[in-house]
């Protein structure tokens, strides 16, 4: 069996005489009061002709833009979105109005191409589309779409 000695170095008593209690009129002073912490710094930044690095790139536009891959007009449109409004002949040449998603009407001619097709003959009932099929399983690569005047289109005759 081991015996550690234990030493104590400067061991207090209570109501032993300590260096601040020796004078005894003086006492230690309070705690002084924190200073006040310095005021916040707003920062600005200066762009000088550069994007300011601290704003979000997702969403920064200020305007919706509507892209479209091909333009506007009848170009712009698929042949699910189109509807025939009438049939006329002009120039001995057979031509159609057609009204697209957004309630304009066009003049379109034989020949002129859609967004995914062109039209390939425009008769009194009528038009016919050749619509190319973008489906990549699909073997078959082009359809023909009949769009006619008089269709039930939301019920009505």
């Amino acid at each position: 069996m081991h015996v550690m000695p234990v030493v104590l170095i400067g061991l207090l008593l209570p109501g032993a005489n300590t260096p601040t209690q020796a004078s005894g009129a003086e006492k230690a002073p309070p705690p002084a009061a924190a200073p006040p912490p310095p005021p916040a710094e707003t920062y600005t930044y200066q762009p000088d002709g550069r994007r300011d690095p601290f704003l979000s790139l997702l969403g920064s536009g200020t305007e919706a833009r509507i892209t479209s891959k091909s333009g506007e007009g009848p170009s712009g449109m698929s042949v699910a979105d189109i509807s025939v409004r009438g049939i006329m002949q002009s120039q001995g040449a057979m031509v159609a109005m057609i009204q697209g998603p957004d309630k304009k009407t066009y003049i379109v001619h034989k020949g002129d191409k859609l967004l995914d097709g062109t039209i390939k003959s425009i008769s009194p009932l009528g038009l016919v589309v050749d619509q190319e099929v973008t489906d990549p399983l699909s073997l078959v690569k082009h359809r023909e779409i009949t769009k006619l005047l008089r269709s039930n289109e939301g019920g009505r005759q």
